[in-house]
């Protein structure tokens, strides 16, 4: 799971005792002084380590400079997001999804005209996050239904998994957006009174934005506090927030950055207050497939195309010819 101050206590909560730090039996819900300092420092030392789960800062020129293929991202985020929504997937899944794909093309890269393992990364980065977060996760096959143009094995899949983890060196604990919208929304609404409406709305604001790789220039504790802001400025009794605000929230934010940053989200969030914004989803075609099983070094996917190339997965740039002659 992503590291996340809302769940650091959630496993030492009785049952009965559940309800009094949730905020059910009262509206309002306060803190002491040597707790929200605590806190303070909590979010500060995940900004500091933020960076280590982040593509590098060239990673949005390579798309500008079309060094990577800008579209083909947008494609594969798009299928992601709709299998997030299929399945009803929490937030956080489809955001981890999306970022181990992104840091995973950072340091491997894709070819810009290879549709199948491109889509091959994408199921193996959506099947880990599901795994990291949901407590009931598809089978592999069945999370490639939607849309899809190929099916791969399960086996396929999980040599592609463990190509992802040695490459992110097993860190799937991300620092997300998710990290400190909770904490930045306090820090607006102290009372809890319109904090699940904050939370709510920066949430989609975020997913709406994650298929353009420019939301890649801001680290996620400033898309955090710029999606939040992006949320107050839809409620009247929070108008007056701003940046100047948002830096003081906690050390490590940039001012300038967040101003940056929200200036980006903020055309999303003012098309529609009540939906987010459409996505580039691939469309559903009811199709007959049918399957030509294409195997080559233990791997396999079946394709939907009328032709058919037999392609060897051994040879690819991502898998190592070491670890591919032991898999079976």
């Amino acid at each position: 799971m992503s590291i996340s101050c809302s769940d650091c206590f959630s496993d030492l909560l009785c049952g009965e005792d559940s309800g009094i730090l949730s905020g059910e039996d009262s509206p309002e819900c306060s803190y002491g002084s040597d707790y929200c300092a605590d806190l303070d420092d909590s979010i500060a030392e995940l900004i500091q380590q933020e960076r280590k789960f982040v593509p590098g800062i060239d990673y949005v020129q390579r798309f500008q400079s079309q060094v990577l293929d800008a579209s083909a991202r947008e494609e594969s985020v798009a299928w992601i997001l709709k299998v997030q929504r299929f399945y009803g997937f929490q937030p956080l899944t489809a955001y981890l999804s999306v970022n181990y794909l992104d840091r995973f093309i950072y340091c491997r890269g894709f070819p810009v005209a290879n549709g199948w393992s491109l889509q091959l990364l994408s199921v193996a980065c959506l099947s880990l996050a599901a795994k990291m977060e949901e407590a009931l996760v598809p089978s592999i096959l069945d999370l490639q239904i939607e849309g899809a143009k190929y099916i791969f094995e399960p086996k396929t899949i999980r040599r592609m998994e463990f190509l992802i983890l040695g490459v992110l060196d097993w860190r799937l604990r991300s620092v997300t957006p998710f990290s400190f919208i909770g904490f930045f929304a306090h820090k607006i609404d102290s009372a809890g009174s319109y904090t699940g409406f904050l939370i709510s709305r920066a949430t989609k604001i975020i997913l709406s934005n994650i298929q353009e790789a420019s939301i890649l220039e801001y680290w996620p504790s400033c898309i955090a506090a710029a999606t939040i802001l992006c949320a107050a400025s839809d409620l009247s009794i929070f108008s007056l927030i701003n940046a100047d605000h948002a830096e003081s929230w906690c050390d490590g934010l940039s001012k300038e950055k967040i101003t940056k940053c929200y200036k980006m989200v903020r055309g999303t969030s003012t098309l529609d207050q009540s939906t987010t914004k459409s996505t580039k989803v691939l469309p559903v075609n009811i199709r007959v497939m049918t399957h030509v099983s294409v195997k080559s070094g233990g791997s396999s996917f079946s394709s939907a195309t009328k032709s058919h190339k037999r392609r060897k997965l051994n040879n690819y740039l991502w898998v190592d010819d070491d670890k591919t002659s032991s898999s079976s």
